[in-house]
């Protein structure tokens, strides 16, 4: 079998140097680094050991990020345990990265990502990191590292040369003289993170607005080229927490960190707004708009611009006309949509509905708005997929493409189209649609979110895993990404990557539940989590609570089942089944036929009357 897999080899600088010093010292020093240190912070990444070679090792990551942050974490940690060595008795490890196709051999692997990874080791700088270009163009900016480019390197059997990247741990202390001579690192973009703006109305229910404004300044970043931006998810995890600027620029590594307040009174909005560098925590600007609401628009360009000019970049010339493009002319429609938008992310039936009305009342002020079209044709999905309401699938394709058709660019609608083309089960339609979405803005979660759901209702597991795995990167708290992924590795064979998503997905569906307690979804998902790391009482317990809040919502009572069939309870299960699949669409349908949650059912005498159901 065959699947894309980070690969991070390792081995020991000097080992035969070392061991013909001192055998017993080195063995014993060696052991003692791996058992306090490489294979906790391995299994702390959610890494999977595959082979040892005497000095060396070969490990799988189900992410990029996960590979390179465990790297760090490993060479920094070593620097540390060194500090009291005398250089010539030093263990340090060199370790290679590398992002490629592999070949799936029981619990071995072979193939050219493995290749590529062993080569890549062989010339890190003692100490040091090394990975391959793929590596680095998926890390981006989400870790506090510095990417070296010494070019392309031809490898010892690798037919094609590898552009390769050394890691810097420290970024404050890199410069151009570490690079080779004809080799000089690629210029980075200007990076920026956009913190939630504070309300400061005085009225909690005026969030809505200041989160709006905070999500549309960072999408009118986010369509410029010479600029890297941090996507919405993973800054909205400090929201209404105390922020250290310079913590924000060392975890997502930027250079600069926007921030600001909202007071909206009546017709009149106060908005404040600072550039702040990351690294010194100096301000570059700050600025002060007392203006009309009419003017919101206005003042979102004005706020963009600057930090355009501050950063110094340049805007290509169809970027100038789209930046800061108003998208409506109507504010009483803006502020519908950004109501809508604002219910929209709280994920449950009442909100979806309460959401769609928002839009509605947004494209009934105004007929152009191509926005408000997009989140009804979301609303629509969201309540026939997870809620069979009774909406037909071309229903929400005529919306998706209404918004198109006053806006091509629009990634959201793109992504619309794509979720109802899949509910439709037009994939092949459905994935050019994803693909669009994601090429006009990567870091849209719902792309990535519902193309890895298409692809899992397909049988492309491991795409579907890759999907899911690039949405937990942009949304850090997605506790349905990592939960959705136990399934997915089980049939994969990815053992030890079922009990990290386990663990994170349950912590994540706590911290939701505690927020949103009327949604079972959190409740029933984690519940399968429980059950997966054999946390029995508190599964059933989770699961009960999820049949509580909503007892007759399918898809509670489909997970339910899923997880009365991981604990062997397989009564109540098949009684959830047989309850639901009468009213079941085809999707879910297909769920229960290919879903490995439900193998502990498939000898009991019910089975073949649930089969029955199915078709």
């Amino acid at each position: 079998m065959r699947r894309l897999a980070a690969i991070l080899a390792a081995d020991v600088v000097g080992y035969s140097r070392l061991m013909g010093v001192n055998e017993v010292g080195t063995l014993a020093a060696l052991k003692l680094h791996r058992k306090e240190l490489v294979d906790g912070k391995i299994g702390e990444h959610g890494g999977r050991i595959v082979k040892l070679t005497g000095d060396g090792m070969l490990v799988e990551f189900p992410s990029v990020v996960n590979a390179v942050a465990c790297a760090a974490d490993i060479q920094r940690k070593m620097r540390e345990r060194n500090i009291d060595i005398p250089e010539d008795r030093r263990i340090e490890f060199r370790i290679g990265v590398h992002l490629g196709d592999i070949i799936v051999d029981d619990d071995d692997i072979y193939g050219e990502g493995v290749n590529v990874a062993a080569r890549i080791e062989t010339i890190a700088k003692s100490g040091g990191i090394a990975v391959s270009g793929p590596v680095r163009d998926n890390v981006g900016n989400r870790l506090d590292l510095l990417f070296e480019d010494t070019g392309e390197q031809k490898l010892k059997n690798i037919e094609q040369p590898v552009r390769v990247y050394n890691v810097s741990l420290d970024p404050r202390a890199a410069s151009v003289e570490q690079t080779p001579q004809g080799n000089l690192p690629q210029r980075e973009k200007p990076s920026i993170a956009v913190l939630p703006f504070l309300n400061m109305s005085g009225d909690p229910e005026q969030e809505y607005f200041s989160d709006g404004i905070t999500e549309d300044i960072i999408t009118d970043l986010s369509k410029i080229s010479g600029l890297s931006v941090i996507a919405r998810n993973s800054v909205f995890t400090y929201k209404g927490k105390p922020v250290d600027v310079q913590d924000v620029s060392r975890r997502f590594n930027v250079t600069t960190v926007l921030e600001g307040s909202v007071r909206k009174v009546g017709q009149r909005v106060r908005i404040t707004a600072q550039l702040i560098n990351g690294k010194d925590g100096t301000h570059l600007w700050a600025d002060r708009y007392d203006r009309d609401l009419t003017d919101i628009f206005a003042i979102q360009d004005e706020i963009t611009r600057t930090i355009v000019e501050q950063l110094k970049v340049k805007l290509l010339p169809e970027e100038k006309k789209i930046v800061g493009q108003a998208p409506t002319e109507n504010i009483d429609a803006y502020t519908y949509y950004l109501r809508g938008r604002q219910f929209l992310h709280r994920h449950s039936r009442a909100y979806y509905t309460l959401a769609r009305r928002m839009f509605s009342k947004a494209v009934e002020l105004d007929p152009l708005y191509a926005r408000a079209y997009s989140g009804i044709a979301d609303c629509d999905s969201f309540l026939f997929l997870h809620y069979y309401e009774n909406i037909a699938v071309e229903s929400i394709l005529a919306t998706s493409a209404k918004a198109l058709d006053l806006e091509g660019g629009l990634s959201e609608a793109h992504a619309s189209r794509a979720l109802a083309l899949s509910l439709g089960e037009r994939y092949p339609e459905a994935e050019t649609e994803f693909e669009r979405a994601i090429a006009l803005n990567p870091n849209l979660y719902e792309a990535h979110y519902f193309f890895a759901r298409a692809s899992f209702a397909q049988g492309k597991l491991d795409q579907a895993a890759r999907l899911y795995e690039r949405a937990i990167e942009i949304k850090p708290d997605d506790y349905q990404s990592q939960i959705l992924l136990i399934p997915i590795y089980r049939s994969l064979g990815r053992d030890k990557d079922i009990i990290y998503a386990a663990r994170a997905g349950i912590k994540l569906a706590e911290a939701e539940l505690a927020l949103h307690p009327d949604n079972p979804r959190p409740a029933y998902l984690g519940a399968s989590a429980l059950a997966e790391i054999g946390e029995i009482a508190r599964a059933r317990e989770w699961t009960s609570r999820a049949l509580a809040i909503d007892p007759d919502d399918i898809l509670t009572q489909y997970n339910a089942a899923c997880v009365y069939s991981l604990l062997e309870d397989a009564e109540p299960a098949l009684d959830l089944l047989a309850r639901l699949l009468p009213h079941a669409n085809h999707e879910t349908k297909a769920w229960v036929k290919q879903d490995s949650d439900f193998a502990k059912l498939h000898n009991h005498p019910r089975w073949q009357k649930i089969l029955e159901l199915v078709t």
